[in-house]
């Protein structure tokens, strides 16, 4: 595994055992999977504070793995490294898991594990890894592989390719390397890949993105909504929207007929309560989005 460089160390680090260098791209990964650890500073992460406990230390040893530009080392061995790396997938609630292993190609997005009885799932493309493949060997491998969208496919051949998987994604985002993809959805109508998983397009973001709803309870988001730590509630990227700010705002009120409790997004915050909340939140979202 490819680690940061102590000599390229950003000087807003604080002095201690670990360190961000400058090739951070400000994905924010390591911001909310170690929370006590790394901060913003300027315009990138940096050690705001050393681990002060063996559990903020697992932290940000996570975070150093899933890292997608390994910007984040230790000046000293971390020999528990190698257990940290086969930790993952982590698991977040029921059946659900959180892949870590971020890749530069989605600009260090999220990728997520559904373990079912009729199959796994693989959400979004995390970077390809042995270990992370072995990990998920071991769970019963990867029936499909969904996509949110364009922006966020990453190593999904080298997946492809470990697994057999078939690949999901609307074709209104596909381009001469997913052309390929087993499925492409065809229009702007709910696709039930199965009685618990349903897949809604929410064109904005781009054309075609869409989310994926597992159990009522678990909604896969892409780049269409998050948790937003300065607004303190649901938002969208109006400063990354592609396709259609106008279509997008359609396609979050869309979402107001679902149920759900977990927003899991590729890039933002990921957010937990109940579905009253949640639709609190989204009216709140949407009033925003009116505002922008």
């Amino acid at each position: 595994m490819q680690m940061a460089n102590p000599k390229r160390s950003r000087p807003e680090n604080t002095a201690g055992d670990f360190y961000v260098d400058d090739t951070c791209i400000d994905c924010d990964t390591c911001r909310w999977l170690a929370p006590a650890t790394f901060l913003r500073a300027g315009e990138f992460s940096a050690v705001g504070r050393q681990p002060a406990t063996s559990t903020e230390r697992e932290l940000a040893l996570q975070a150093a793995v899933a890292c997608p530009t390994a910007s984040i080392g230790t000046h000293s061995p971390a020999s528990e490294l190698p257990s940290i790396r086969r930790a993952f997938p982590l698991p977040l609630e029921d059946n659900v898991f959180y892949c870590g292993y971020h890749s530069r190609k989605s600009f260090g997005a999220a990728s997520y594990f559904i373990q079912r009885d009729e199959g796994n799932i693989l959400v979004d493309s995390p970077r390809f890894s042995p270990v992370l493949a072995e990990r998920l060997e071991s769970m019963g491998g990867v029936r499909y592989f969904y996509l949110t969208h364009g922006d966020d496919v990453a190593d999904h051949e080298a997946w492809r390719d470990r697994f057999g998987c078939e690949r999901i994604m609307h074709k209104w985002d596909a381009n001469v390397e997913t052309l390929g993809l087993e499925i492409l959805l065809q229009d702007e109508q709910p696709y039930a890949l199965a009685e618990d998983l349903l897949i809604l397009p929410v064109p904005g973001h781009t054309r075609g993105s869409t989310v994926l709803l597992y159990r009522d309870k678990f909604i896969f988001t892409g780049d269409h909504l998050a948790y937003s730590i300065r607004l303190k509630h649901l938002y969208a990227f109006r400063t990354a929207c592609w396709y259609s700010w106008e279509k997008q705002i359609l396609s979050m009120e869309t979402l107001l007929k679902y149920r759900f409790e977990w927003v899991l997004p590729g890039h933002g915050r990921r957010y937990h309560a109940n579905a009253e909340e949640i639709s609190r939140q989204m009216g709140l979202c949407i009033e925003w989005m009116k505002s922008r």
